[in-house]
């Protein structure tokens, strides 16, 4: 191992150690990863399991139809029928329509279809074991018009895609792919040749494929929409709803007892039907990151959803349901969208760095819990770091008194 790795090895592990043994948060990213450790070997025990049922399935469903091949006795007609049935959807997209009669080996097709599907649906009823004969008594139109059959947004036809063709892969393609991609990154990462090089980060893609579900564009945010990465997240409070519910909307006062919320401010140009506001979040390394977003529902104490604008470098948008008890008590339930640069490998990293947005949430959601049942402002809050951090700064008049542009912070909602 030559001395620049080391280096680099070296300076990752202090990186970790001063993150997690840091003693003002040290304590709880340590919990965090004892949590996620927990969390992913229970998740690996019952993938385990899943991947075992999974193959067996596939398993029986093989050698059955390897046995169909020799097995020459006649079908019955009702099971004919249901075979006839189940190969329908991969070759029409409207497969409800389609009505099927067999006697004695010999279907019958009849009801509306699209012409373009018509050839294709008599080769795949032709190819079902059994048939003997297929009589076309279907209406073929060139245009759905206004047939009731062919009405309704159409399912898309899977046809005869393989398993690492499709968009979910199945758990044994995933089980498959995952190992079949760990062994050539291993390989080519002990090979320091070019070929080793492509072989091992070919390795590397599709063991990250496998492991994630994930297509490619949204395992790297290229062309993906804002959902690439689902966050979940419910929580506990003990407040009346109304009480969350009208904190929760005052999105001016998050700094007040928020960390990664530094500012926010409402931008709306009086011509706009809608509410507007501009968001100043901490990123990573303390980067100040900006965005617009707009309130798309609201119904009071009961739900509040947002989604950012166009043109915002990290694209996301979140719904929150709130339902208060009878004994005074709220139950949050958030659901968050977002597409962060360079996909979930994008937000993989940041996970590590501790800079991703389901760690800040997290973070600012125990703040806003901490702050509807004590009422006290957290330590740490936006506004009151950042005023701490202007006031150690010299006043520009020398006189020591704030200057005049600078914002009062803000106090906090009762």
């Amino acid at each position: 191992m030559n001395s620049r790795l080391m280096m680099m090895l070296g300076a990752g592990i202090g990186a970790a150690t001063m993150y997690y043994f840091d003693p003002a948060r040290g304590r709880y990213r340590r919990a965090l990863v004892r949590d996620q450790l927990v969390h992913t070997g229970h998740k690996a025990r019952r993938g385990v399991g899943v991947v075992g049922r999974d193959f067996r399935n596939r398993a029986i469903g093989t050698t059955a139809s390897v046995r169909s091949l020799f097995d020459a006795s006649p079908v019955d007609d009702a099971v004919l029928a249901d075979r006839v049935r189940a190969c329908l959807g991969r070759a029409v997209t409207h497969p409800a329509s389609i009505e099927v009669e067999v006697k004695d080996g010999v279907v019958t097709l009849s009801g509306p279809i699209l012409e373009d599907e018509a050839p294709l649906l008599i080769d795949h009823v032709r190819g079902v074991r059994g048939v003997r004969d297929v009589h076309n008594r279907l209406e073929v139109h060139a245009e759905p018009g206004r047939i009731p059959g062919l009405q309704g947004h159409p399912r898309r036809r899977p046809g005869q895609r393989s398993a690492f063709m499709q968009a979910n892969w199945s758990p044994t393609a995933r089980a498959i792919g995952g190992l079949a991609g760990a062994a050539a990154a291993l390989y080519g990462l002990n090979r320091r040749t070019p070929l080793g090089t492509m072989l091992g980060a070919g390795g590397m893609l599709l063991l990250s494929r496998a492991a994630t579900n994930l297509e490619m564009r949204r395992l790297f945010g290229v062309g993906a929409t804002r959902h690439a990465v689902d966050i979940q997240k419910t929580i506990h409070i003990h407040a009346p709803v109304e009480k969350v519910f009208q904190l929760w909307q005052d999105f001016e006062s998050y700094p007040s007892f928020m960390t990664h919320v530094r500012r926010v401010r409402r931008v709306n140009d009086g011509r706009e039907n809608r509410d507007r506001w501009r968001w100043t979040v901490c990123g990573p390394k303390g980067i100040e990151l900006e965005f617009d977003s707009v309130v798309t529902a609201r119904e009071e104490n009961r739900l509040l959803a947002w989604s950012t604008e166009s043109g915002a470098l990290v694209q996301h948008a979140g719904r929150v349901q709130f339902q208060g008890h009878p004994d005074g008590t709220t139950t949050v339930d958030i659901k968050m969208v977002y597409n962060p640069v360079a996909g979930a490998v994008g937000h993989a990293v940041a996970w590590l760095l501790g800079a991703d947005p389901k760690h800040q949430m997290n973070d600012d959601l125990m703040r806003m819990k901490s702050f509807l049942e004590t009422g006290k402002a957290p330590h740490d809050a936006a506004s009151r770091t950042h005023a701490e951090h202007r006031a150690a700064r010299p006043a520009g008049n020398g006189s020591g008194a704030p200057r005049p542009e600078e914002p009062t912070q803000p106090q906090p909602a009762a």
